[in-house]
């Protein structure tokens, strides 16, 4: 099971591409973040992507692989390609994250969990 949540607490449940899209288009100051988790109970660990709209209109893009040290980040100023992102993830697609260049942050996150 997917579940999707923004800032201010608004969850979808299994968030299909119209709901992922509304909630990347939502996002602005006082509500700039949102999550897309895996929920699964087969699957051990932290299983998400998530997205920032940051003050210089850009998007920060991260996701987590089981654990903190599978932590990756970008940064784009295109939503859609944002958009494209997340529901490729949610749909289990391997090549959802090939159009961007990641940095693995893991290890400055390790010491955090």
């Amino acid at each position: 099971m997917l579940r999707a949540r923004d800032e201010h607490g608004h969850q979808v449940r299994n968030p299909g591409p119209t709901a992922l899209s509304r909630m990347v288009a939502n996002l602005r100051r006082g509500n700039a973040f949102m999550m897309v988790e895996r929920l699964d109970a087969e699957v051990s660990g932290d299983w998400y992507v998530q997205v920032c709209l940051r003050d210089d209109n850009t998007y920060q893009l991260e996701f987590r692989e089981g654990t903190a040290a599978e932590h990756y980040q970008t940064r784009t100023i295109s939503q859609e390609k944002v958009i494209v992102a997340l529901n490729g993830w949610a749909k289990g697609r391997p090549d959802w994250k090939d159009t961007f260049m990641w940095n693995n942050i893991g290890a400055s996150l390790e010491n955090a969990d």
